[in-house]
């Protein structure tokens, strides 16, 4: 088994709800760490192109940077917890990489490290990998 990682960072606000109360709007320096892993190497002994990966994370974070993320979709309509945020960054990474990673590799968590010591990870269903 192989595993690479990449990470990336983005600065946001939110404001989640426990038991129906909201927590004042306060702001984390997110950091966010993308588990690729694969049974076996690519032709060219990758799991991936790190470049692909770190390029497609941005992308998926991009919006939610220096916002609050109550108002950027879809945290608007749903609850932005930690654990919420990293399923969403790892269905986008999926969508957005399941050609360039198959039939080898896939996503295989996502991190979300809101402050030091406070993280929450998202493991996404396994897929068959070749």
């Amino acid at each position: 088994m192989f595993e690479l990682t990449v990470k990336s960072t983005f600065c946001a606000a939110h404001s989640i709800s426990i038991g129906g109360t909201a927590e004042p709007l306060h702001g984390h320096n997110w950091h966010v760490t993308a588990t690729v892993r694969a049974e076996q190497l690519d032709p060219d002994g990758l799991v991936c192109d790190f470049h692909t990966v770190h390029d497609k994370l941005r992308e998926a974070i991009d919006s939610f940077d220096n916002n609050n993320l109550n108002e950027t979709p879809p945290f608007n309509a749903v609850n932005p917890t930690a654990e919420l945020v990293a399923k969403h960054i790892a269905d986008s990474l999926t969508a957005s990489l399941g050609d360039g990673l198959a039939p080898y590799a896939r996503i295989a968590a996502v991190r979300v490290t809101e402050s030091e010591g406070c993280s929450a990870t998202y493991f996404p269903p396994e897929t068959p990998v070749n």
